[in-house]
């Protein structure tokens, strides 16, 4: 089983992937599933929005989209982010690309396990979930 990380379309490359594989098992196992193989494609807007498109008819841009293939208590899935969203949303709530990177990293795989953000009480819900899990990068 395995979590890795591909880039599309970027040069970009994630300082700190080794702490952000710690932090996912750690969610993985909290929530009582276990670890499969979880794919993380780093790319960009145009590429995102194609995907949001065709897959989840959605013709906006977003920061992450995250396609689950779980097998019971297996946690499997893809999950899509674009870079330059993140990049947007770092600077519009003044953090650093890298704590607003592992916030969508940490939000995918809270769908993953289970969380849904499709009201305003689960996206609160998540919200406080992610801001949990940032801590534990900051330490």
């Amino acid at each position: 089983m395995s979590i890795r990380i591909f880039y599309d379309d970027t040069n970009f490359r994630l300082r700190g992937w080794r702490k952000a594989v710690k932090i996912i098992r750690e969610i993985i196992g909290k929530e009582e599933m276990i670890s499969g193989d979880i794919n993380f494609i780093i790319t960009n807007n145009k590429n995102l929005k194609e995907i949001n498109v065709e897959f989840l008819e959605h013709d906006y841009y977003t920061d992450v989209i995250t396609f689950n293939y779980n097998n019971k208590k297996v946690i499997n899935g893809e999950v899509y982010i674009s870079l330059e969203r993140v990049r947007e949303n770092a600077l519009n709530y003044n953090v650093s690309l890298e704590n607003e990177l592992f916030r969508v990293l940490i939000h995918g795989v809270l769908h993953l396990v289970g969380f849904d953000d499709s009201n305003e009480e689960n996206k609160n819900k998540m919200r406080k979930m992610e801001d949990l899990w940032l801590k534990t990068v900051e330490e």
